[in-house]
């Protein structure tokens, strides 16, 4: 059954749905659709030394079946467009979101503040910069300041860094709980 997955099989047999970037991430998905050639090759540069990351921490049996980062430029984005969404009203959903999910998406958006500095002037400043401003300005709009800190017993940035340098992400908590919905 080794061709099942080349031909669109799981090694089950069951046909596999494509993956969606962008599922539940319009807006990601419409500045995606905006990008010129330059920017798109920019990011793949990213994910490229993203593929060679994540392929080096594992065994080597595993490694030459990666061909495409799990924490893509893309995935980064649709990721933090997600947990807005998730913490905005209105948003209904019967997808499991764990607290963990919660750090994990912070440090998407950490990971975030490194591409958008390694991309060119015309991403920073266009579509993918204008997207990224248009996000944090509305999680700001779904959190509150937490200068105690309450959810750090649950939610740690997996980089050590000093409280002082983390983004203001890590200092905020939601409105609205989206791991106890």
């Amino acid at each position: 059954m080794a061709g099942a997955a080349e031909h669109g099989r799981s090694r089950r047999g069951r046909a596999r749905v494509p993956y969606d970037v962008f599922w539940a991430a319009p807006e990601s998905k419409a500045a995606w659709d905006e990008l010129s050639e330059p920017v798109l090759e920019a990011i793949a540069r990213c994910d490229a030394e993203r593929l060679e990351v994540e392929r080096s921490r594992v065994a080597p049996q595993v490694r030459e079946r990666i061909t495409a980062p799990v924490y893509s430029v893309a995935d980064r984005f649709a990721s933090w467009e997600r947990l807005v969404r998730r913490m905005e009203p209105g948003w209904s959903s019967d997808d499991f979101y764990p607290i963990s999910a919660y750090d994990n998406d912070l440090d998407s958006r950490d990971a975030l503040d490194e591409v958008m500095r390694a991309l060119p002037a015309e991403a920073r400043e266009g579509g993918l910069g204008q997207l990224l401003t248009r996000l944090d300005a509305r999680f700001r709009a779904a959190t509150l300041p937490d200068p105690e800190r309450s959810l750090r017993p649950w939610v740690r940035p997996t980089n050590e860094r000093p409280e002082a340098e983390l983004g203001e992400w890590w200092k905020r908590k939601p409105v609205r709980v989206p791991w106890a919905e």
